[in-house]
């Protein structure tokens, strides 16, 4: 009986006191890929997430990420495919909250290319470059080619019912 008590005891105390806890799990909405670089939204925030190529390490990943704003999502894109027609004579320079980010263009076997090469916390000391991408990986990425660049404008849910919420009872406002 002292066994049972014992043994009863031990696992209690193991399970009160571990040390995993389950946390929420975000939802992060993937808008496009490819190869090694991303574009994915959560709520109004989007970030690019892109293998450092300027690091020895290749398992060094790095992510920039801004709002979308002023359809600033759809004014990247639109920058890029710009870039891509008429190349730029040096990089297009874009600050960012946390980071500086400069857009190098540039001709690889003849086809126009895009380069991310990103200043981590606006420090030009480190430096962070992505793979060069054509005009179809970057339609890609944007979700242009699989339908996912219609969740550019899409208001976050939890957003839309609290102002469907408040202005449920039109009337009640009128009377105030």
């Amino acid at each position: 009986m002292r066994k049972i008590i014992l043994l009863f005891t031990c696992l209690l105390g193991i399970s009160a006191f571990s040390q995993i806890k389950v946390l929420k799990n975000e939802s992060v909405v993937e808008i496009g890929k490819d190869n090694s670089v991303g574009l994915y939204k959560k709520d109004d925030k989007f970030t690019i997430n892109y293998q450092d190529l300027n690091t020895a390490n290749l398992n060094t990943f790095r992510s920039f990420s801004f709002q979308n704003l002023n359809k600033d999502v759809s004014g990247l894109y639109e920058l890029i495919i710009n870039g891509f027609i008429d190349l730029p004579v040096s990089n297009i320079v874009l600050e960012l909250p946390n980071d500086i980010v400069e857009l190098h263009f540039e001709k690889n076997f003849g086809q126009p290319t895009v380069q991310f090469i990103q200043y981590i916390n606006k420090n030009r000391k480190y430096v962070g470059k992505s793979q060069f991408l054509n005009k179809k990986q970057v339609d890609k990425i944007f979700g242009k080619l699989n339908g996912k660049s219609s969740q550019y404008e899409k208001p976050d849910p939890a957003t839309n019912a609290n102002a469907s919420a408040k202005n449920s009872h039109p009337e009640k406002k009128a009377k105030k």
